[in-house]
């Protein structure tokens, strides 16, 4: 099933019972294979203007449509259906009716409120490392680093597109040969504002930045992080802490959440505080409360990131050194996904061998 089709599905009637009604396709929820659908009904009276629709005779799509009759396509009548409870395939609408279906529901909705449907994940890449210069063109097992990344992103279904984000002319050269690649300015201080100027330029809605020092991220925290956009300006994903030598080390950020699973504070301090258990080791501590790492993998909403780049480094991003700090501080919600991964990245040479043999072991040489 796609966008555009008109598909049969048990729908909750007036008089309580569940029968098999049309209804349109308006979206694919990715990654949770969900359908967004809005009914037909051949009941022009419950028209509403500047929301509903009716397919005509007259119209060119109704012989596509199969519909046997003039009917209403109701946006007011809006739900999500796994594909599971699809029935049957009656017809499809025109592409032109579809986005104009689309434009019309966005017009009348939040922003947030749909799920983006033109997802790109961008991978800035900065040839310049303190640590490891040159380090997305080092050989993994044959295969330069940023290649391994983009490949791992290319098997997330969330994404439409990968874009590799640099101001170097030998990644460039690289990278081009296995996915697209946009040259940024040299002067960013983040990688933040490096994928807002790719945003800026490129036809998207939400971007997924994903770290390009992760050869094993795994595509379905991608997804996870892109779906959460559904509802949200910003996500990103937080696993549990498990080792005990993460659990006061300021390299290892950590996030706590409200009960909604929206980010209320990120720090390199270990939070929150146990008071009860503050005389415990780090083992004791870990075991009775859930602390959550987070994970370098941010969800943007296009409009979202091009507002958050113009403010300026607020006085908790200056402090934590934490950019997405200025999110919070100015009132942008962070949906955080908590997945079952741990991220395995290269920092230095050495990180190198470690990967070859995870990968070795895994065989996906």
């Amino acid at each position: 099933m796609k966008a555009s089709q008109i598909i049969v599905t048990p729908l909750p009637q007036a008089d309580g019972l569940t029968k098999p009604r049309p209804v349109l396709v308006l979206q694919e929820l990715k990654p949770f294979d969900d359908l967004l659908v809005c009914g037909i009904s051949t009941q022009l009276r419950h028209f509403v203007p500047k929301l509903d629709e009716i397919i005509r005779k007259t119209d060119s799509d109704f012989p596509a449509s199969n519909l046997r009759e003039e009917s209403l396509i109701r946006l007011g009548f809006l739900t999500t259906i796994p594909r599971s409870k699809v029935k049957g395939y009656v017809g499809c609408v025109s592409e032109a009716r579809l986005h104009r279906l689309l434009s019309q529901l966005g017009s009348n909705l939040q922003p947030t409120s749909l799920p983006p449907r033109h997802v790109v994940g961008v991978i800035p890449a900065r040839f310049a490392s303190t640590r490891f210069p040159g380090k997305p063109l080092a050989l993994i097992a044959g295969k330069p680093l940023i290649q391994r990344v983009v490949e791992q992103c290319q098997q997330a279904r969330s994404l439409r597109e990968i874009v590799v984000a640099t101001d170097d002319e030998r990644i460039f050269n690289t990278a081009k040969h296995f996915c697209r690649v946009e040259l940024t300015r040299a002067d960013h201080p983040s990688g933040s504002d490096r994928i807002a100027e790719v945003a800026e330029r490129i036809v998207c809605d939400a971007v997924v930045n994903i770290q390009g020092d992760e050869p094993l991220i795994d595509p379905a925290v991608i997804d996870a992080v892109a779906g959460a956009l559904a509802g949200n300006e910003m996500s990103t994903a937080a696993t549990r802490i498990q080792e005990p030598a993460e659990y006061d080390n300021p390299n290892v950020v950590k996030v706590v959440v409200n009960t909604a699973g929206r980010a209320l504070y990120f720090s390199r301090r270990t939070i929150p505080y146990l008071r009860e258990a503050a005389s415990r080791p780090a083992p004791g501590q870990l075991a009775a409360f859930p602390f959550l790492k987070h994970l370098g993998i941010y969800g943007f909403r296009r409009e979202t990131l091009l507002r958050l780049v113009k403010y300026p480094v607020s006085p908790l991003e200056a402090a934590e050194k934490l950019e997405q700090l200025r999110a919070l501080e100015n009132g942008i919600g962070i949906a955080v996904v908590q997945v079952a991964y741990d991220s395995v990245g290269v920092d230095v040479p050495e990180d190198v061998a470690r990967v070859e043999k995870i990968l070795a072991t895994d065989g996906r040489r």
